[in-house]
């Protein structure tokens, strides 16, 4: 039996931040974000880690399923912004939720952290190595973006999916398919400089402000808009599935243009794109869960529904799954 979603909610802090927020301090106007991005506000913690954000999800999205929360056996988090190097912001997860008799990891693939984390819960379940996984893609990108930078002040929003993975009860129904890639190369363009054991923290690194962001928007841009149009494309053709075919793209929620770009690739009608990133801005790991969660809430996810996966992120890591939904209304 191929793994399947059994249950998905999601978690946005309270606090809204449009974009008439940033025109106060910095040298930009709504007009100009939303041309570049197409993001009207977002929301950030005022305060907690990534673990925090996730616990809302989790727990509603466990009741949702109606299961003791020790029937878990497994957590993944996928993040870019953990609590802490160690330990795992899965462990702090499953601490704070208080489940017994489970393990975890996290998984660092940046933007296209969700899909790859499918991707594992799907071989974990498939292959028994647990039965049920609980899934989280979240990021408290607040705590990385330097707000005096306009470039990637206003791109960014924290927030949180999770969902459940378990086996399906139907062969064809479920995560069925996935294509993966990573190029380390695409390092150099986006990545965070110092903190790390190549360049451990210091009062040198923290006074050239090397522990925020660093993002060359221009080359990410254009390897963006090429990684995600070619494997989505890819995953089609892969499972011989045409535009009319396709029920739902739900593309990484990073500039509307790239989303726009990919779906015009799909040749797909924009009513079949998930988009949320007006509100919320780019959420790293949780975008894709976020618009899967709210889309299922609004009762427009249907079972049986064709739905594509779509990311790119820093790494440069990217990749596409195929899930035919599995869920009732």
């Amino acid at each position: 039996m191929s793994a399947t979603i059994t249950s998905i909610a999601h978690y946005l802090p309270p606090e809204i931040y449009t974009n008439e927020y940033f025109e106060k301090y910095l040298e930009t106007t709504h007009d100009w974000i939303m041309a570049r991005t197409g993001i009207a506000e977002r929301r950030f913690a005022q305060s907690g880690g990534t673990s925090d954000l996730i616990i809302p999800a989790a727990l509603e999205c466990i009741e949702k399923r109606g299961i003791d929360k020790d029937e878990i056996d497994c957590i993944l988090v996928a993040t870019v912004t953990p609590d802490h190097f160690f330990p795992s912001t899965a462990a702090l997860v499953q601490h704070k939720l208080g489940i017994k008799n489970c393990w975890g990891f996290d998984i660092s693939a940046a933007c296209s952290g969700f899909v790859f984390a499918i991707s594992t819960a799907k071989s974990l379940v498939e292959s028994g190595m647990a039965k049920k996984v609980l899934l989280c893609g979240a990021d408290k990108m607040s705590s990385i973006v330097n707000f005096n930078d306009r470039a990637q002040a206003v791109l960014f929003g924290d927030g949180a999916g999770v969902c459940l993975i378990e086996k399906s009860n139907e062969d064809n129904l479920g995560i069925l398919d996935q294509i993966l890639h990573i190029d380390g190369l695409g390092g150099q363009y986006l990545h965070q400089k110092a903190g790390g054991s190549a360049k451990p923290s210091s009062a040198e690194t923290v006074a050239a402000q090397e522990h925020y962001i660093y993002q060359d928007g221009q080359a990410v841009f254009k390897h963006a808009v090429k990684g995600m149009a070619d494997v989505s494309v890819d995953i089609m053709k892969k499972n011989n599935l045409t535009s009319d075919d396709i029920s739902w793209l739900v593309p990484h929620q990073a500039n509307l243009r790239i989303i726009a770009a990919t779906a015009n690739r799909m040749e797909l009608n924009p009513e079949k794109v998930m988009i949320n990133i007006e509100k919320y801005g780019n959420t790293t790991a949780a975008t894709i869960p976020i618009c899967l969660s709210e889309w299922y809430q609004n009762g427009r996810i249907n079972k049986g529904d064709n739905i594509i996966l779509s990311s790119f992120g820093a790494g440069f890591t990217w990749g596409a799954v195929y899930v035919k939904w599995n869920m009732n209304d």
